[in-house]
């Protein structure tokens, strides 16, 4: 079976070496433009805007005001609009009217490659919007996060699932180790998602200290990109890009 891939702009995930994406966490607009210029210098595939840092995320239409200056200063690079909530490790709570209305604008301008949508809010409204996003071009990584601890493997591959199900493009899980069996669990779920069920790429991750190791061999068993910190660390246990670079280069060397 082909591996599945999917493109956004130039960056082909599932295909080559690992692909790397950093967030903007600015606050202000200063803060943001600031973090942009900085992350263009570096080996970054992906840019990920977590709008639930920033000050102005309950105004829908400043967001894609602020999506579209991103946008002219990251150039070439792709962008992904995430707005974490806070009961998946976000900044900000948003009711999921706002976070709607958000998304609904961020896709309906065509400010932003892909969206973040957390399966968490439920199959009607996942499915919507994918719908309305997937009409408009725009790309969909559903995601889901436990920051408390590490779901059995079959819960992990059954979130995966759902969000193909619902027509998510990337499926992305980030869970918290609390033992080295968790690391373990979870990249042996990877794989069975991978070998067995994925018809779009993977991104798993274990986060903190512990799970730091998913974060720079997740080729070897089916995941298609990482996190790094470049501008700002957004999670716990990114390194630096420039090392999670040099990292994914040595690895995908020795699979190839």
């Amino acid at each position: 079976m082909d591996k599945p891939t999917v493109t956004l702009r130039n960056v082909v995930l599932g295909q080559g070496r690992q692909k790397i994406l950093a967030s903007i966490i600015g606050k202000t607009s200063d803060e943001i433009r600031d973090q942009a210029r900085t992350i263009v210098a570096c080996p970054v595939d992906i840019v990920e805007w977590r709008i639930d840092w920033y000050d102005g995320a309950f105004d829908a239409d400043q967001c894609v005001k602020q999506a579209r200056e991103i946008c002219e200063g990251i150039g070439s690079k792709a962008l992904l609009a995430t707005f974490r909530t806070q009961a998946e490790g976000g900044e900000k709570a948003l009711d999921q009217q706002a976070y709607k209305a958000l998304n609904v604008s961020l896709i309906e301008d065509g400010c932003v490659d892909a969206i973040d949508l957390e399966l968490s809010q439920g199959n009607g409204l996942f499915g919507e919007l994918v719908a309305k996003a997937h009409e408009k071009g725009v790309k969909v990584f559903g995601s889901s996060h436990d920051f408390d601890g590490t779901p059995a493997k079959e819960e992990i591959i059954a979130r995966l699932c759902a969000m193909q199900d619902l027509g998510a493009d990337v499926l992305k899980i980030a869970v918290m180790p609390q033992c080295r069996a968790d690391v373990v669990k979870l990249i042996d779920a990877t794989r069975e998602m991978y070998e067995d069920h994925a018809r779009q790429p993977l991104i798993t991750m274990a986060m903190g200290s512990q799970g730091m190791v998913t974060r720079l061999v997740g080729e070897s068993y089916g995941s298609a990109a990482t996190f790094g910190a470049a501008a700002a660390v957004s999670a716990p246990g990114q390194i630096s890009v420039d090392d999670l670079k040099t990292v994914l280069d040595i690895v995908h060397a020795g699979l190839s």
